[in-house]
């Protein structure tokens, strides 16, 4: 009978450890890929990893996720291959280390491809000892972060000015799925350089942000610019904009507009912000666009650009202001429109202010030319006119960063 007790008090002890333990059966299931990450087996992504020498980095990161035994170890390997990534795709920008392939080193499409090669892994991957949905969120989270640059941001101690500079992925992939943005190629350029002003040297750092609603509505902008601004003397966001041209966009608004991301999701509202109840309907750029637009910084016309849409006060129709917004009136379009490159440049403002920093920190958004490939490649990845038109970019928004920090620190 002790025996039959002894049995049942061990059956019982496994049961409850059973119930408690973390089993890969009490795990959520894997989601699916998201679009954006479905796009990746189409030939044109693969072949730029190909070309790059990248496509080896999902692969290996699959090979250590692998081979690891608990949640604890798999955010270990997530972190520190998503910072690998980040600085095999700076290396391989500025020219350290081996091209790995044919394509051109001021490409920034490996980077955007690789990663979600790493984002698809962490997502469809059921390990033994089982994931729930918030640490799997948890490991995303920290793979974007790292494999942006977001957690790399290293800036020198006294004697040397502090630039931050930020790009985004590529995007409207669906039109073009050969696409490169220019503004994450400039950020891969200019991480960790350092640009002589005329009152010293300046470091520049960088990071990159995706081009989805949803991470921005969670605060991905804000709690990677938060540490760093009030360190900061000067930054700007940039994106790529109109065919032909620069802008330095003089007024932010606050408004969604709808166009689809890159998960084909599209957000129609008022810029989703903590404390609303004080939110700005615009906020207005602190570089200096007058010695921007006087310098000669490159084969790009730069222009002062102060268009905005507006639903004037006491109004019910969107109306397009060519010198910016009037008293009272509500948000449709800033002067970098109503997509994620206003709502970059919008958040960015805003922190500025609620930091304090108006008056003393310059910064705002820079629209870069639309990167176009040469006249007749339809199915081509690439071809010397787009690396020549890239390459231009990346050296016209090192100037421009150089004449803000010229014009800026002599104040």
């Amino acid at each position: 009978m002790s025996s039959l007790r002894v049995r049942i008090g061990v059956l019982g002890i496994v049961l409850l450890a059973g119930a408690l333990a973390p089993t890969a059966a009490q795990a959520t299931a894997a989601p699916s890929p998201t679009v954006e990450e479905q796009r990746l087996d189409q030939a044109v992504p693969q072949e730029i990893l190909r070309r790059s020498g990248f496509d080896d980095v999902a692969p290996e990161f699959a090979r250590a996720l692998l081979g690891t035994h608990s949640y604890a170890q798999a955010r270990r390997v997530v972190e520190r291959q998503g910072s690998v990534l980040w600085r095999r795709a700076v290396d391989r920008a500025q020219g350290r280390g081996p091209a790995g392939g044919d394509l051109s080193r001021d490409d920034d499409r490996p980077l955007y491809w690789a990663r979600l090669g790493m984002t698809r892994q962490v997502r469809t991957w059921e390990p033994g000892f089982g994931v729930s949905e918030r640490q799997r969120a948890a490991l995303l989270n920290a793979l974007e972060r790292t494999s942006r640059g977001q957690t790399d941001i290293r800036y020198p101690g006294k004697g040397v000015r502090r630039i931050l500079v930020t790009g985004f992925d590529p995007f409207t992939l669906d039109r073009d799925i050969r696409i490169s943005n220019p503004s994450g190629a400039s950020a891969l350029a200019l991480d960790g350089t350092v640009i002589e002003t005329d009152e010293g040297p300046a470091r520049v750092e960088t990071a990159v942000f995706p081009v989805r609603w949803d991470d921005f509505a969670a605060g991905t902008v804000e709690r990677t610019l938060r540490p760093y601004l009030p360190k900061a003397d000067l930054f700007a966001t940039v994106s790529q904009g109109r065919v032909g041209r620069f802008d330095v966009e003089r007024t932010n608004g606050a408004w969604r507009g709808g166009f689809p991301d890159n998960d084909n999701i599209g957000r129609t509202e008022t810029v989703p912000v903590t404390d609303p109840a004080s939110q700005p309907q615009w906020t207005t750029t602190t570089l200096p666009y007058a010695a921007i637009t006087a310098a000669d910084t490159g084969r790009f016309p730069v222009y002062d650009h102060t268009e905005v849409t507006e639903i004037p006060d006491g109004g019910t129709d969107p109306v397009v202001r060519a010198d910016g917004p009037t008293a009272g009136s509500t948000a449709r379009a800033g002067g970098g429109g109503n997509y994620l490159s206003n709502e970059i440049a919008y958040r960015a403002t805003l922190l500025r202010d609620r930091l304090g920093l108006h008056d003393t920190l310059p910064g705002g958004h820079v629209h870069t030319p639309v990167l176009q490939f040469g006249a007749g490649n339809t199915t081509e990845v690439t071809d010397p006119e787009f690396v020549r038109n890239r390459v231009d970019i990346i050296d016209q928004v090192r100037a421009i960063v150089t004449v803000a920090a010229d014009a800026s620190f002599r104040r």
